[in-house]
């Protein structure tokens, strides 16, 4: 790697916080990851202030941070943690796959939410919010992004809006909406939102600390999801981007949103453009826990991609699905099952490629474009076999990722502001 790094994006997965730094011609010029020790450290934000610390020492060790001028932070969607006065963590973390533990204030956020609004759903964002801002102590609700880059600057916490989209934040208005106070939660404990991206303040004392220049202007971040958007080069309306991983995401640059809780979609706003799609509850865990990792490369060998097993399946470990399709109760179909685990592992591939053409076939049935072409992202990305049986069934090209990691696209939405700037 050759150049000079201008612009750094941070981004916290479920397995850890990864940092990368671009130069202005948007190029890689450094690399960092601190993994995440085991499950509790996920849901710690010590553990997530930790590998920041740890990055941004490994990048300032790979390439010299003096000349970087931006910096942005993404996070797990609907993560969030209450802290105190001090902007200390006070009680639990809940991630963006936890269930709000009570099931009145699901019911409240549901009879307040509009009907289009992505804070509905036992998945809520807003939900969870409500039930930590009653913790002992509270003062506020933070996302874990916010959080991260508050520690950066050392000022008032700030949020981007897609962060803020699923804890109610309504994108038409740029605010947040009135109704979330029927829900349980004053307006008042959550923080400022601006758009993904948007220039703030420089960094504080912690930042400068960890190898930061004094110069070094912090940005607004986004999701993990839509900066593994950005990361690919997908970019103009109709590009897609699947994301292979745990579980089976899709989003889709669109020149309009498109919101449809009844289907678990919803879109995010990055710049003039929106990426809409929704999450699956099928995916990679289900390959795991079905075949375990150990024996996926024998398995795919003895994969035949031009003869289809004709088995209909829809691969979950439980029943419950969020997108294409949203029913809380929809039963997963793995039978009849094979004899030969090959036959099997095919169909559950098979599957998984059915539940993605359907997921693209739903955007565009709901205003969203046809897909023109296709990148992927995630360990699935891997499989040569599957990619075959994923093109045939969507019908589309699929084109190299410029990058997999969300914290290239957190540095590129940096570096876009940075050009927008000059």
């Amino acid at each position: 790697m050759s150049g000079t790094a201008v612009a750094v994006g941070l981004d916290l997965g479920t397995s850890g916080v990864r940092a990368a730094a671009l130069d202005a011609a948007g190029d890689l010029v450094g690399f960092a990851a601190a993994p995440f020790a085991d499950a509790a450290e996920t849901r710690s934000p010590a553990a997530w202030w930790r590998g920041v610390s740890a990055c941004l020492a490994d990048l300032a060790a790979a390439c010299p941070l003096a000349a970087v001028r931006g910096l942005a932070v993404d996070g797990t969607s609907g993560t969030v943690l209450a802290v105190d006065e001090a902007d200390a963590p006070v009680g639990d973390v809940l991630m963006y796959n936890d269930p709000c533990p009570d099931a009145a204030v699901v019911a409240a956020v549901d009879a307040a939410a509009p009907g289009s609004s992505p804070a509905r759903g036992a998945s809520s964002g807003l939900a969870r919010a409500v039930h930590l801002s009653r913790a002992p102590g509270a003062a506020r609700v933070l996302h874990q992004a916010d959080w991260i880059l508050m520690r950066l600057s050392g000022a008032a916490p700030l949020t981007d809006e897609n962060n803020a989209l699923k804890t109610g934040y309504d994108l038409d208005a740029e605010a947040w909406p009135e109704w979330i106070e029927a829900a349980g939660l004053d307006r008042a404990r959550l923080p400022q939102v601006v758009r993904a991206g948007a220039p703030l303040g420089l960094a504080g004392s912690q930042g400068r600390a960890l190898g930061l220049p004094e110069a070094c202007r912090l940005h607004a971040g986004t999701t993990d999801g839509c900066a593994s958007f950005l990361a690919t080069g997908a970019a103009r309306p109709g590009e897609a981007v699947t994301a292979l991983g745990s579980t089976l995401v899709v989003k889709l640059a669109s020149a309009r949103p498109v919101n449809a809780p009844a289907y678990g979609i919803y879109s995010h706003r990055v710049g003039d453009a929106w990426l809409a799609g929704g999450a699956s509850n099928s995916g990679g865990a289900v390959i795991r826990a079905l075949f375990g990792d150990e024996r996926l490369d024998a398995l795919t060998a003895r994969l035949d991609p031009d003869r289809p097993t004709g088995l209909d399946y829809y691969p979950l470990l439980k029943p419950g699905e969020r997108f294409p399709v949203s029913d809380p109760n929809f039963a997963p179909r793995l039978e009849p099952r094979p004899a030969d685990d090959a036959v099997f592992f095919q169909a559950v591939l098979e599957g998984l490629a059915g539940i993605e053409a359907l997921a693209y076939r739903r955007l565009a049935e709901l205003g969203a474009p046809s897909p023109v072409s296709l990148r992927t992202v995630g360990g699935g990305a891997r499989n040569p076999v599957w990619t075959r049986m994923r093109e045939r069934a969507l019908g589309v090209p699929f084109l190299p990722a410029r990058s997999v990691e969300a914290a290239v696209g957190t540095a590129a939405l940096v570096l876009s502001r940075l050009e927008a700037s000059e």
